[in-house]
């Protein structure tokens, strides 16, 4: 693969996949090579090997793949159509993918706060967010509980072993006077009331959704899936809460 030219972004990777499989199944010829290789590495990913077509998944090459081709539908315009919708699964999740102002600027932070160990989890976080939801909104809640401890500690406040996220957020948000009982203006309470709900959802969400439980054996629930969405809000709002706090502590401590 590192012989052939392709696309750097896997959005891009995915979209080149669909317009060789095209090509072949609308007459043309498209080259076997790059087929192949890109075959080979979302079959990998097994996140991502369950969003191919299925005959992406059955065809290891082109030649394999025209016969199934001329089944796909009767006219040229017919199998442009179902190739784009058989393909849409893949192409929504890898570009919901990309990366967004919040990670640039988080992952800065974080970095420079930490980087040898909260960088590392935004990092599985952000990587999960599009493939594996479930991990994504563990990494999440991960992220917000590293955080609060490694702040915690610097400040040389205790805190127990196991200690759930809640405690941890409000001895952190005490120490850096984020409470909203600290602050008189009421617009700014408001937010900061906010910040105590949005840890507290992502403990919720972790708990309902995420892969750290088992599912629940009641026959009468049916199960809960995260989905892409799930997993961008979760990240998304664990690596804002995540900055703010580490900023906060910096300026306090007169790091900044």
């Amino acid at each position: 693969m590192a012989d052939l030219e392709l696309p750097e972004s896997r959005f891009e990777r995915g979209l080149l996949l669909l317009n060789l499989m095209t090509q072949r199944a609308t007459g043309g010829v498209a080259d076997d090579a790059p087929y192949q290789a890109l075959r080979r590495e979302f079959m990998a990913d097994p996140a991502l090997s369950r969003l191919l077509p299925p005959y992406v998944r059955t065809c290891r090459d082109m030649a394999a793949f025209w016969p199934v081709a001329k089944g796909i539908a009767p006219s040229w315009e017919g199998r442009r159509v179902q190739l784009r919708e058989d393909f849409e699964p893949l192409l929504s999740t890898l570009e919901a993918a990309g990366v967004t102002p919040l990670d640039d600027h988080a992952g800065s932070v974080l970095s420079a706060f930490s980087p040898e160990g909260v960088d590392v989890v935004w990092r599985k976080a952000m990587d999960r967010r599009a493939t594996d939801p479930e991990g994504a909104i563990t990494s999440a809640r991960t992220l917000l509980e590293s955080v609060c401890k490694h702040i915690l500690v610097e400040a040389e406040v205790k805190f127990r072993a196991g200690e759930p996220l809640p405690k941890l957020y409000e001895k952190t948000a005490t120490l850096l006077k984020l409470t909203p009982d600290q602050h008189a203006h009421d617009a700014l309470a408001t937010i900061l009331e906010g910040c105590t709900a949005v840890v507290g959802g992502l403990g919720n969400l972790r708990n309902s959704f995420s892969d750290a439980h088992a599912p629940s054996p009641t026959p009468c629930k049916k199960p809960v899936r995260p989905t892409v969405r799930h997993a961008q809000l979760a990240v998304n709002l664990a690596g804002a809460m995540a900055t703010f706090l580490v900023e906060t502590w910096l300026v306090r401590a007169d790091r900044a």
